[in-house]
């Protein structure tokens, strides 16, 4: 039988049609690299095994981006026409050969290496066109992989990334935000991915500000400067492929006319973003007549669009967004929430993609560090509905660190490669899900979303946590988008891990500030409400999520215990992979709003002259943000050291230290200016605490030593 082992060679040439060979390019080099590493993993040493295969590289007229993979003459060998096309090739063969998963690095797949991996007589497979052409993540918001370090090195997490993509699929990138975006983009080149920018950088251009940081970003006043960091971009990107990204957005992620005050009509707004388009495009081709453009119809500029404001030139692809929930509409800015429909105009001329986020950072009630709040079934009938609007030219997927994010990233890719749910993301037909191994494809013309995503579901718990406890993990997963806080009327009105802590910081601030006034950044939320009464309607959503997630956690847990119990390896890769997704999220959300819900409450309590109480509510409050930040850093094993460290933007690390400074708050007002009588009464015996021959016997406690003084006697 023939079989692939240690001693399996991957030719480093390709052969032609003409009988000739040629070194394989770069990028192919790198992807046959990686499957030599998945066959050491595995693949035993030892092996005595008569017959080992090699794997041989052919150049044939297939479409672009095609493969073929046959058994034949003692090899497997790989046809295209592409680097794209081998490389996809050789993930095939590590995926369903190897077995290797497309995110095995970043969900921790063990493997158990055999002397041998035999292969089906006759074995062939031919792949299928990609649904969406241009398809890709846009690794945004970075800043947990932008400092975490693996092996000792800063890039790897970023090759990691970029391999994940490809075996999901993927061809483009935008490789990073800012200074990322141009320091990794040579790294995503090489590795054969399409380059495209962020809607704030056009053309992946260096700002304005950082260039000329001495002068007013304005248009009107330095134009020339404008043009002249794009012409740079261009030529700076010379050698890769590109998707050019068109547009024109302030210095940052917001609209320009926040420095350009002139601009104060859409009228204006709209005619200065055609032009500058337009401006942009002609520069991109001019260097490279056959590149593709594309432009952002994103947050403001999605309104000038609706509004008529807005002309493209007819080949550009229009960038159609969700509003960071998973829903086609414009997103909030701040307590503007105007949901213009943003799913792509099926009546509408031109080439239409989407810009999506499994990961967003809003301020206000966002997911960065945990899944999306809404369910899969959500999420494929969105894009379904994008497909069927025309919607398949380009997906760019706001992934920010992926770890977090897999299981929907593993959905959008089953989505943007063919459609079936039940497929092995790479889009290369539908999978047996207890093995990975491609079997006979099933389109399943018709599905439903809901059909769509459990099959989904099933697959991906199959794949990566294992044939033990299935159903009762891909219950968890359900589960946890019925557990997510609703804060809104609207279908995808759920909220992330920013709602437990930036809204509760923001209630905190504003009592201190002045406590007479609401918190007018709030109003998308609350309305015009007061204070009191805009923290009462937070407090009730926490306090209604406290008990829905303790739910899941009792039944993470109580899985956890189950695969435990199974002894087995296989069991306890499942249980550390449940440990550190769905279980960890689940606390992090617990824990969070637990905390959020005693913050609120102490500041009712205070709000109401009883400061003595609101001071021990927001050292529980405290409390529970520290626990949360505790789970995260503690699933920091192995390779995973630090990733977590740098969380700074719902930063539940932060939240505590804000309670820390209430209590101080609180006490100076309840306990001040002596500060004994708290003291005294949570610390002394029944009959010394009003004995006042002296005011205290010892140091005063610190706020911290308070609180435990007073947990000690209270929670007794």
């Amino acid at each position: 039988m023939n079989c692939i082992t240690s001693q399996t060679v991957i030719e480093f040439f390709i052969h032609t049609e003409q009988g000739g060979t040629e070194p394989l390019p770069a990028p192919v080099a790198l992807a046959a690299k990686d499957v030599r590493r998945d066959i050491a993993k595995t693949c035993t040493k030892e092996c005595t095994a008569k017959t080992t295969l090699g794997i041989r590289l052919y150049r044939k007229a297939l479409l672009s981006e095609q493969f073929s993979v046959k058994l034949e003459e003692g090899a497997l060998s790989i046809c295209a026409s592409d680097d794209l096309g081998f490389i996809y090739g050789l993930y095939h063969i590590s995926r369903e050969l190897l077995g290797i998963h497309d995110f095995w690095f970043w969900n921790d797949q063990h493997f158990e290496p055999r002397e041998k991996i035999p292969l089906p007589e006759g074995y062939s497979y031919e792949s299928r066109p990609k649904t969406v052409r241009y398809r890709g993540w846009f690794i945004n918001d970075e800043i947990l992989i932008n400092a975490w370090q693996v092996e000792g090195s800063s890039e790897l997490p970023w090759i990691m990334a970029f391999e994940a993509l490809l075996r999901a699929g993927g061809n483009m990138v935008i490789p990073g935000t800012d200074h990322n975006s141009r320091r990794y983009r040579a790294l995503a080149a090489s590795r054969g991915l399409y380059i495209t920018h962020h809607h704030a950088e056009p053309l992946g251009a260096e700002m304005f500000i950082r260039a000329y940081p001495e002068l007013e970003p304005s248009y009107a006043l330095h134009p020339e400067l404008f043009h002249n960091l794009w012409k740079q971009s261009i030529q700076e990107q010379g050698g890769m492929h590109v998707v050019w990204n068109l547009g024109f957005r302030g210095q940052g992620d917001y609209p320009f006319w926040h420095n350009d005050p002139s601009y104060d009509t859409d009228e204006k707004r709209g005619a200065l973003v055609s032009k500058l388009i337009k401006m942009q495009y002609d520069m991109v081709k001019a260097a490279h007549p056959d590149a593709d453009c594309c432009t952002n119809l994103y947050g403001e500029v999605m309104e000038l669009y609706q509004k008529g404001c807005l002309t493209l030139p007819d080949d550009v692809i229009k960038i159609w967004a969700d509003n960071g929930f998973g829903k086609m509409v414009s997103r909030r800015q701040g307590n503007h929430n105007p949901r213009v429909p943003s799913m792509p105009d099926a009546t509408g001329a031109g080439c239409k993609g989407i810009y999506y986020h499994v990961s967003f950072f809003d301020l206000q009630a966002a997911n960065h560090i945990t899944m999306l709040p809404n369910s899969a079934e959500f999420v494929c009938r969105e894009l379904n509905a994008v497909l069927e609007n025309g919607g398949k030219d380009y997906w760019i997927i706001n992934c920010s660190n992926i770890k977090p994010h897999v299981y929907f990233l593993d959905l959008v890719a089953s989505l943007w490669n063919g459609q079936n749910a039940c497929a092995d993301s790479s889009g290369d037909g539908a999978v047996d899900c207890r093995s990975s191994r491609t079997m006979a494809a099933d389109s399943r013309p018709g599905a439903s979303p809901e059909e769509l995503s459990e099959a989904h579901r099933t697959s991906y718990v199959r794949r990566y946590y294992g044939d033990s406890q299935t159903e009762k993990i891909s219950a968890l997963f359900k589960e946890y988008a019925e557990a997510a806080a609703a804060y809104g009327p609207n279908e995808d009105d759920h909220a992330g891990e920013q709602f437990s802590t930036y809204v509760a910081r923001t209630l905190l601030c504003q009592y201190i500030k002045n406590p007479a006034e609401p918190a007018s950044s709030l109003f998308w939320l609350t309305g015009n409400k007061s204070l009191k009464e805009q923290a009462a309607f937070y407090k009730t959503i926490c306090d209604e999520s406290v008990l829905r997630y303790q739910a899941l956690v009792t039944h993470a847990e109580k899985t956890a215990l189950m695969l435990q119990a199974e002894n087995t390896q296989a069991a306890a890769t499942a249980k550390t992979l449940l440990e550190d997704s769905i279980l960890l999220q689940a606390k992090l959300h617990l824990l969070c709003y637990t905390g959020a819900g005693l913050a609120t409450a102490s500041l009712l309590r205070a709000a109401d002259g009883e400061t003595e109480r609101a001071f021990f509510l927001a050292g529980k409050a405290k409390e529970a943000y520290e626990k949360a930040n505790g789970a995260l850093r503690n699933s920091e094993h192995g390779k995973w050291a630090g990733f977590y460290a740098n969380e700074c933007f719902a930063d539940v690390k932060f939240s505590a230290q804000v309670l820390a400074g209430f209590m101080a708050h609180l006490r100076m007002i309840g306990d001040g200016p002596d500060f004994y009588r708290w003291q005294r009464e949570y610390t002394y015996s029944a009959g010394d605490k009003n004995v006042m021959t002296l005011l205290l016997w010892e140091n005063r406690l610190t706020d911290d030593e308070m609180y435990k003084a007073m947990k000690a006697r209270l929670d007794s």
